[in-house]
C-alpha cells in the first residue's frame, strides 16, 4: 500500500472534502478488504453489515465497530510474531484496557503522519521541550499506556526534554526556571494531558504564587476534559489562567484515540478540532446510527487510514460531538471541523487524565 506515501505529498489540511473523500475512501476500502481477509473476528462481526451504498468507496457506509471491542477481543490482522509493540488504553484499576497490536509498518506510518500534522503547527525545527508529567509513566517500553505513548510520540519533536513533575506529581519549579534561562529567547514546546496540565502545573503555580515567563511557549495538550468539565473549567478559562501564570498564548488541544494513534485531530486558532487528510469524523444519530446533519450532536465515528495491523480503521467511539462545518473554517484549513461535547451517559471512564492515579 503506497497511498500513505502519496498523501504525504499533500499538506495535512490541503485537500477539500471532494478530493479527500475520493482518495481516502478508496484507501479505506482497501484496508477493509485487508482486515476481512486477515482477521476472523472482524469478518464475523461485520459480515451482516446493514448499510449499503451505490458509491462503493463511500466513507459513511464503511463498517464500524464499537471501541469497547478492543477491550474484549485481541483483534489482529497480522501474525502475533510480527507485533513489535502493544499499546494499552487508559483504564482505572478494575477496568480492562484496550490492547492495540502494532507491526513495524503500522508503527512507522503512525510516526510519519503524526509528524506531518504536528509540524504544520510548530514548524519542522525541533524545539527545547518541557513535558508536564512524570518520567515514571514510561516504565515499560514494550507495553505503553495511552499516556505513555502520547508522551513518547510528542517528545520526538523536542530536544533537551525535561519532565517537570516528580513521581508524586510535585512541580519542580527550579528545574523549569533553569531550563528557561538556558533557552532564553527560544521557542519552547510543552506537552501534557489536559487535567495534569491544569491541576499539577497551572494550579500549582497559582497556589505557590509563582509566575513563569514562557511567552514563546507552544503548549499541546489533550484528553481529560471530563474532569475539567466536572470542575467547571472550559477552554476559555483554561487558556486565560495559563496565560496569566505563564504567558503562553499558543495553546492547542488535540483529540484522538489510542486505537487510532497517529491520526490525531488538532485544534485550530478558532478553537475547533480538524480532521486531516489521513482521517475523518462522522457523527451518527443515537437512535438508528444514521449520519447526523451538520450542527447536530451525535455519536462520534472516527476513520483512519493508518491501522493495518489491526482493524481499527473505522471505530464508533463513546464520545459525543458536533460537526460545525466543512472546508470553510476561518483558520484556512480544509476538511471537517468539529467540537467534542462529552461522553455518552454511563460510558466507562477512559481518558488519559481522567484515570490518573497518584
Amino acid at each position: 500500500m503506497t497511498l500513505i506515501e502519496d498523501l504525504n505529498n499533500y499538506g495535512p489540511y490541503s485537500l477539500d472534502s471532494v478530493e479527500k473523500n475520493q482518495i481516502l475512501g478508496k484507501f479505506l476500502y482497501e484496508i477493509e478488504e485487508l482486515h476481512l481477509s486477515k482477521c476472523n473476528d472482524y469478518r464475523n462481526i461485520t459480515k451482516d453489515w446493514p448499510f449499503k451504498s451505490s458509491n462503493e468507496n463511500s466513507i459513511e457506509n464503511l463498517p464500524f465497530i464499537p471501541v469497547r471491542l478492543f477491550k474484549e477481543l485481541e483483534l489482529l490482522s497480522v501474525d502475533k510474531s510480527e507485533v513489535k509493540k502493544t499499546m494499552m488504553s487508559s483504564g482505572t484499576s478494575g477496568q480492562t484496557p484496550s490492547k492495540i497490536f502494532l507491526d513495524g509498518y503500522t508503527a512507522a506510518n503512525q510516526t510519519k503522519v503524526l509528524s506531518k500534522i504536528l509540524t504544520s503547527y510548530i514548524g519542522k525545527k525541533r524545539l527545547p521541550m518541557l513535558i508536564i508529567d512524570s518520567s515514571s509513566v514510561l516504565k515499560d517500553r514494550n507495553s505503553f499506556s495511552a499516556r505513555g505513548a502520547g508522551i513518547l510520540g510528542f517528545s520526538m519533536y523536542g530536544f533537551d526534554v525535561q519532565y517537570v513533575l516528580d513521581e508524586d506529581f510535585n512541580l519542580n519549579i527550579e528545574l523549569i526556571q533553569n531550563f528557561l534561562k538556558k533557552h532564553n529567547g527560544e521557542s519552547i514546546l510543552l506537552f501534557g494531558f489536559t487535567y495534569i496540565v491544569w491541576e499539577y502545573f497551572n494550579n500549582a503555580l497559582k497556589k505557590g504564587n509563582t509566575k513563569l515567563n514562557i511567552e514563546n511557549g507552544i503548549l499541546i495538550h489533550g484528553g481529560g476534559w471530563k474532569k475539567m468539565q466536572d470542575s467547571a473549567v472550559d477552554t476559555i478559562t483554561f487558556r486565560k489562567s495559563l496565560f496569566e501564570n505563564t504567558g503562553i498564548q499558543k495553546v492547542y488541544n488535540y483529540y484522538g484515540l489510542v486505537e487510532q494513534t497517529g491520526s490525531i485531530f488538532m485544534e485550530c486558532e478558532e478553537g475547533y478540532l480538524h480532521s486531516s487528510i489521513y482521517s475523518d469524523i462522522i457523527i451518527r444519530n443515537h437512535q438508528d446510527y444514521s449520519v447526523a446533519s451538520i450542527g447536530k450532536e451525535g455519536l462520534v465515528q472516527l476513520v483512519s487510514c493508518l491501522p493495518t495491523s489491526y482493524p481499527g480503521h473505522s471505530i464508533l467511539t463513546e464520545d459525543l460531538g458536533t460537526i460545525i462545518g466543512i472546508d470553510d473554517c476561518n483558520c484556512g484549513r480544509k476538511g471537517k471541523y468539529f467540537t467534542i461535547s462529552g461522553r455518552i451517559k454511563d460510558a466507562e471512564v477512559r481518558g488519559c487524565s481522567d484515570t490518573i492515579q497518584k
